[in-house]
């Protein structure tokens, strides 16, 4: 319960001098830090954090104590957007303001720094009410504007605009798609509000559907897929023609797929898009993959690993030759970790070729080719020329075909380390899937070094997670579950979200990377040799270093990161795909040990 507050001009204080008198930094660390304000023109609280003489939570709770205010976490906060949107959002962002509560006296406001006089000023004539302050993270109250602030009905707004410009005939089109360079047309100010919209909540992916009456706007965010509906399906020839232009693809043709990517700058971002065209019975669909260039390229580190895996996961890596794979269901992160491992291994020492389909992310002193089928330019060709250029390291984006992978499981025999991905579920049916794509069993056994099997589950919102008392269902399965994990039942405490507007009333907020790590060992290359797919799945699963994907969900369920409904979602597509490799494989006649 917030006391209230009496309404009034409030009281300037000097936040260097408090901090100074208080003996949280000292007078030589503010000289300095007011000398680096200057040249930044960054506020003071800001500049003290950034340099690292105080820590955010160290600023904030000090201004509350010293102010008298409450302080509010916003990740354990229920706010109501209705609320929060009293406040217009170019004030809330220019503020760092967040309308929290409204009462019959006051509305409680979140404000980042609390001894802005102006912006309190300001924020009273905006509001026309009485308000009381509350102290909150800058950076959590940014997440939540983005939250609330949708482009949605800006979106809507737009879209009925260049319907009506459409409805006064073709000639509106022609002209909407020749005007290149008028950034108000309804067009393009409508796909501008769509990327932003999308990378303001962290979407993947933007998929335009034309329906036979609507057009559907869906965007995948945590990878799971959310829509908006509209009214204006005429609007969807513009915008798909409009991108097809940005991309230089032909706009006349309209009966077969087509690929593209372009980049965007969307709040000071840059956005690499890749685009594809799909013909369908109501129109064409558009699908965009959206890529962060100016975050950069993540460090091992970063990929969310535990630190004895990535230990293990390093040593093969750092191995002079042998394959080493990386694999999951599309979405699930692998190209993120191909990337980081060749950021760790590029040096001026090593020669690396990269074969991709597209090349997603540019790489300095890498080579990176970029496959063309149309013209010959496949996997195997490149790959064959790419082992003539006297490389070191040989990165293979997808080993899509039997062609293919003979050839990169050679050259790791040959003294090249390659990397590569593979579609599967997880690591044990990956050795398997090589043999079953018509690579001999010894070839396998001599190449393969490792294969990091993984997956993205989300993670419950912290805003509304609460203790899971788990389904009957659930329960049994926990009750059989045979794991390394040490699960005992009386004292787990699981969790989950309720759903609240901070996650879009889902439950999660974001998503975190699971591992499995499989050495392939002595007796796991004997079993390779001989195609025995059953004898392989046992010896890996007793290996001593082996964690499974089920494993490293449970664990994190057990901490209160992600959901029981997300475990029983990944143990249930590993089992399916363990029974389906070693059935495939095994029917195969055995061969003679080579």
């Amino acid at each position: 319960m917030v006391t209230e507050q009496k309404p009034g001009p409030r009281q300037k204080i000097r936040i260097g001098e408090l901090l100074v008198k208080n003996g949280i930094i000292t007078e030589d660390q503010l000289m300095g830090a007011l000398v680096t304000q200057k040249k930044t023109g960054s506020k003071l609280g800001n500049t003290l954090i950034e340099l690292g003489l105080v820590t955010s939570h160290q600023l904030h709770q000090f201004l509350a104590d010293q102010l008298n205010l409450p302080f509010i976490d916003l990740k354990h906060y229920n706010y109501k957007p209705e609320i929060v949107r009293l406040l217009p959002e170019t004030a809330a962002r220019r503020f760092r303001a967040i309308v929290l509560n409204q009462d019959e006296k006051q509305l409680l406001v979140g404000v980042s720094d609390p001894t802005d006089i102006y912006a309190y000023d300001e924020l009273s004539k905006i509001l026309q009410q009485n308000i009381a302050l509350a102290v909150v993270y800058e950076n959590e109250l940014l997440k939540a504007l983005d939250t609330v602030y949708r482009r949605t009905q800006e979106i809507v707004t737009i879209a009925e605009e260049l319907g009506e410009e459409l409805s006064q005939g073709d000639a509106n089109l022609e002209q909407l798609l020749t005007e290149s360079d008028v950034e108000d047309a309804p067009v393009v100010r409508l796909l501008k509000s769509l990327f932003e919209d999308a990378v303001q909540v962290g979407a993947s992916d933007i998929h335009i559907e034309p329906d036979e009456k609507v057009l559907r706007i869906r965007q995948r965010i945590d990878g799971i897929l959310h829509e908006q509906v509209m009214k204006e399906k005429r609007i969807a020839p513009a915008l798909v023609s409009r991108l097809k232009l940005v991309c230089g693809l032909d706009i006349s043709e309209r009966r077969l797929p087509q690929d593209g990517r372009f980049n965007v700058r969307v709040k000071g971002r840059s956005v690499d898009i890749r685009l594809s065209t799909m013909p369908l019975q109501y129109g064409e669909s558009v699908v965009m993959r959206l890529l962060d260039q100016s975050s950069g390229i993540l460090q091992l580190e970063q990929v969310g690993m535990s630190s004895a895996l990535l230990k293990r996961f390093r040593h093969q890596l750092h191995q002079p030759h042998g394959l080493v794979l990386v694999t999951g269901p599309t979405g699930s992160g692998k190209t993120t970790t191909l990337y980081g491992a060749l950021n760790e291994l590029n040096s001026f020492e090593k020669k690396i070729i990269t074969v991709e389909d597209p090349v997603e992310y540019r790489l300095p002193r890498i080579n990176q080719v970029q496959v063309h089928p149309k013209i010959g330019l496949d996997f195997a060709r490149v790959l064959r020329a790419g082992l003539r250029q006297d490389p070191d390291i040989v990165m293979v984006g997808e080993m899509r075909d039997k062609e293919t992978s003979d050839i990169a499981l050679r050259a790791a025999m040959t003294g090249h380390l390659v990397l590569s991905t593979l579609h599967t579920n997880d690591s044990i049916s990956t050795a398997l899937r090589l043999i079953e794509m018509g690579a001999e069993g010894y070839v396998v056994a001599s190449s393969l070094r490792a294969v990091l099997a993984q997956r993205l589950v989300r993670r419950i919102c912290e805003s509304c997670r609460q203790p899971d008392p788990l389904e009957p269902g659930t329960k049994s399965w926990l009750k059989s579950y045979r794991g390394r994990v040490d699960y005992q039942e009386n004292g787990a405490e699981f969790k989950k979200g309720q759903g609240c507007p901070a996650c879009n009333n889902t439950g999660y907020s974001g998503r975190i990377g699971i591992f499995e790590l499989l050495e392939i060992n002595f007796d796991l290359a004997d079993a390779l040799r001989r195609n025995d797919s059953a004898g392989f799945a046992k010896i890996a699963q007793k290996s001593p270093t082996f964690v499974s994907l089920a494993d490293s969900a449970l664990v994190l369920a057990l901490e209160g990161v992600t959901s029981m409904e997300e475990v029983l979602r990944v143990a249930g597509e590993v089992d399916e795909s363990l029974q389906l490799a070693t059935s495939a494989v095994g029917n195969r006649p055995a061969e003679a040990v080579r």
